[in-house]
């Protein structure tokens, strides 16, 4: 290999590959054994400069979280439906930040889909079970009794 010019480059394996110097590299696809470093989700840079305070930088995501604080803490207080459906409201409106801010914080954890699909479903099933919760459902969903009945009974 010594004193070969980049067109004579004797390649032995497969997965190996001349790098800018024309000198072959072991170029592998496998993982290596130890993470040194991880991306960023994307949008999860700060939501405020850095010249901001700590707080003014996570404004998304504090917002989620007081907002999910009150309702449990309506919740404690046999607010129960009004509780769950504050929390629900929270996640929703998580969600929607995710998708409108092109920087959110620390409320980018995964891919801006995966979380925008996670904090979406988990709203709105948070928010029906609040709107169906007994007594005195203010939402009836007919099937759902009939569904009930027949897997119960039969």
């Amino acid at each position: 290999m010594t004193g070969s010019t980049p067109e004579t480059v004797e390649v032995r394996e497969p997965i190996s590959a001349p790098d800018a110097d024309g000198r072959p590299r072991r170029a592998t696809r496998r993982f290596p054994l130890f993470t040194r470093d991880t991306a960023r989700p994307e949008g999860g840079g700060r939501a405020a400069s850095g010249a901001a305070p700590a707080p003014a930088r996570q404004w998304p995501m504090l917002a989620v979280l007081v907002t999910v604080g009150l309702g449990l803490l309506l919740t404690a207080f046999d607010a129960f439906r009004l509780g769950t459906l504050l929390v629900g409201v929270a996640l929703l409106g998580g969600a929607v930040l995710r998708w409108l801010l092109p920087g959110v914080g620390m409320l980018a954890v995964r891919s801006r889909f995966t979380d925008i699909a996670t904090y979406g479903l988990l709203g709105v099933v948070i928010v029906l079970l609040a709107l169906m919760v007994q007594p005195e459902p203010w939402l009836e969903i007919p099937f759902l009794k009939d569904t009930l009945h027949f897997t119960v009974s039969g």
